[in-house]
């Protein structure tokens, strides 16, 4: 039962992301995603307590899964976010 749980919540989730990147204006999206790296922080540490607290190996897994996918996505958006702060510098501008 709990794992029926967990996968609509996983489902529900990934349908509502989806609906509402879909509906944001592509100006707004970059600014919008350094924002949501702290909602993705938030899911690191998360994942960091599901893999520490687990019993089962498919808990374990699906942990570590979490990790890395919430990793990979603030990493991606501090990057991005970086590339467009770059778009603003000067020419001359080689200091950060």
């Amino acid at each position: 039962m709990d794992l029926v749980l967990l996968l609509f919540i996983l489902a529900l989730a990934a349908f509502l992301g989806f609906e509402l990147i879909n509906k944001v204006p592509s100006q707004l999206h970059t600014p919008l995603m350094s924002g949501s790296n702290a909602i993705s922080g938030i899911t690191i540490v998360g994942a960091i307590l599901a893999v520490n607290l687990t019993e089962g190996s498919m808990a374990l897994v699906l942990g570590m899964l979490a990790l890395v996918l919430a990793t990979i996505n603030v990493v991606g958006g501090y990057l991005v976010t970086d590339r467009m702060l770059a778009m603003f510098k000067k020419k001359g501008d080689d200091h950060k």
